[in-house]
């Protein structure tokens, strides 16, 4: 019973050891004078849009930014390709 408990165990901090970073990738807007921006951030707790906006929205909020939209949300595989679009506004927030 204890080797079962044991093996169970390891497999529960093997499996969340394993899972991958969650990024999403947004828009935000700042107004008189319009200015956009497009950005990625790195997404906490469950890999959702929804999780990403609820985290964005106070972070964009506090610098004068208001979110428009979150695109998606990926993982490590797509985080490079989008460096150089988000420039400054890459894992910024």
């Amino acid at each position: 019973m204890k080797l079962l408990s044991y093996t169970f165990m390891i497999f529960c901090l093997t499996a969340v050891s394993a899972q991958a970073d969650c990024y999403a990738d947004y828009k935000a807007k700042q107004d008189d004078p319009l200015r956009l921006h497009y950005g990625v951030t790195q997404v906490r707790g469950a890999c959702s849009i929804q999780s990403a906006e609820e985290q964005l929205r106070p972070a964009l909020q506090s610098d004068g930014w208001a979110l428009l939209n979150v695109l998606g949300v990926f993982e490590d595989a797509g985080l490079e390709e989008r460096r150089d679009s988000a420039g400054d506004y890459f894992l910024r927030y």
